[in-house]
């Protein structure tokens, strides 16, 4: 087995418990922004900007959602006054977009004294329709595309099916939100505050000491520094030759230019086969994801023969920070996976290059995909395919939220799709709980079903015997 290095050993560890705390350039701490000055936007806030701005027609493939569910009692007020606090707590959430000598801008909004969540009663409506039409409302809400000047950029429903089953449903546009904010930083502090105000006590969160928009102040700073050159240069390297297009037999005429339509496939890797890929993945020293980006790959491998291929995924840059790990916010990175299956390798040392190829993007994930992409000389040629259109993402792990109250993403289908195919996953007690998210102007229905299902016979095969090779892995 290929050792790491200590450096990636270190990085390795603290990608596997989730956190990245800390890097090497944590001594420079990030601190408030210059008062005064126009608050700019991170780097990759930067390019979800610029590409809504090329997409007002298109599907609103940058709306994400989730559903805070209560089991349980409820005082809508209460629950309006905690959220209402998150709001003033976070600027991220308060902020819109504006275009100052031709250079976008963060525009930060005052709190407002009170934030107004919008309740519908179904209560009266028959039991067994309530589901139903509560995934409407909420799919009407996923489906409205944002304004980025006007704002606001998150909107909330309160849907209450029962006495006792509340659904609290949330869309908000990308530029505002990722993994971490909708996973642990807004659940959390949203029943913490809740719990608080109900008992008639304060806020027992303290101010934040930074924002968004200081991080990504810092973050422009460091752009100039040798260490981002240093990034910059691993991926050109990485990117040369240029990577091959996925030759995925889709089964429907590709269209010339990308619809960016969206529908939402969901699925579950049970339970059973979550620990042995767990254990699987310990013995071999690398992450759940790792086994999943390689088994992924493996089965592109069956279907197109392909020994030189590229995988997105949505590297957690900004997280690296301790500063901003309380922060609500935009801190993610599209990143290529480039995979090289060649040799007809076993799934143990498929496994080993996946961690390599995990581990070298982790460490080189600050500059933004497009930036990479346009240095790199990859966006000159006309009409050029995406560098990749599948994307694999492991979700941060949902803490406990307490008795009476869970979550659930991608529950509704915005319309959009960013790529053409998603697949984003959550490690819950009873397994993965997965959502793809397609574009069904390029695969069927049918189609994702049954790549899931043999992704997942894959995986069984691999976790039982990582010695077979792609060959004799079940097709």
């Amino acid at each position: 087995m290929r050792e790491l290095s200590e450096a990636k050993r270190l990085l390795l560890k603290k990608y596997v418990r989730g956190d990245l705390l800390k890097t090497a350039d944590d001594s420079v701490r990030i601190r408030r922004r210059p008062l005064g000055e126009p608050a700019p936007l991170s780097l990759t806030q930067e390019q979800i900007w610029l590409r809504a701005q090329k997409s007002v027609d298109l599907p609103p493939f940058y709306n994400d959602s989730i559903i805070i569910h209560r089991h349980g009692t409820l005082n809508p007020r209460v629950l309006e006054r905690s959220f209402t606090e998150i709001i003033r707590r976070h600027e991220a959430w308060r902020t819109t977009f504006e275009s100052v000598d031709g250079q976008p801008v963060q525009v930060i909004h005052p709190p407002p004294a009170a934030v107004q969540l919008p309740v519908m009663n179904l209560q009266e409506m028959p039991s067994s329709e309530r589901e139903a039409e509560a995934l409407g409302l909420a799919t009407e809400n996923a489906r409205r595309p944002f304004d980025l000047k006007k704002g606001p950029l998150v909107r909330a429903k309160l849907i209450s099916l029962s006495e006792d089953e509340h659904w609290l449903t949330l869309t908000m546009h990308q530029s505002v939100t990722d993994g971490v904010t909708v996973n642990t930083v807004f659940p959390t502090e949203l029943i913490t505050l809740y719990e608080a105000f109900r008992a008639g006590k304060p806020s027992p969160l303290a101010d934040l000491p930074i924002q968004h928009a200081d991080y990504a102040y810092w973050q422009r700073e460091r752009m100039q520094t040798e260490a981002f050159a240093r990034q910059l240069a691993y991926w050109r390297d990485r990117l040369k030759p240029e990577p091959p297009a996925l030759r995925w037999p889709v089964g429907r005429p590709r269209p010339g230019l990308s619809t960016y339509r969206g529908a939402i496939y969901p699925f579950t890797i049970p339970n059973q086969l979550v620990q042995r890929l767990n254990e699987m993945s310990r013995a071999e020293s690398v992450t759940l994801f790792m086994s999943l980006l390689a088994g992924f790959s493996a089965l592109l491998y069956r279907y197109t023969d392909q020994e030189d291929m590229v995988v997105g995924t949505l590297a957690p840059s900004g997280r690296k920070r301790s500063e901003v790990q309380n922060l609500m916010g935009y801190f993610l990175n599209p990143v290529p996976l480039r995979m090289n299956l060649c040799g007809n390798p076993t799934f143990r040392e498929l496994l080993q290059r996946a961690r390599d190829v995990v581990s070298g993007a982790i460490a080189n994930d600050d500059v933004p995909f497009e930036y990479v992409v346009a240095k790199a000389g990859l966006s000159s040629k006309p009409n050029r395919r995406p560098l990749f259109e599948i994307v694999i993402s492991l979700a941060p792990a949902t803490p406990d939220l307490g008795t009476g109250w869970s979550q659930t993403f991608m529950d509704v289908e915005s319309g959009g799709s960013r790529w053409g195919l998603y697949l984003e996953l959550s490690e819950r007690p009873n397994g993965l709980l997965g959502r793809a998210q397609y574009n069904p102007d390029v695969f069927e229905a049918t189609t994702i079903g049954r790549t899931l299902q043999e992704w997942q016979v894959l995986l069984q095969a691999a976790a039982s015997n990582p010695e077979l090779r792609l060959s004799e892995l079940p097709f």
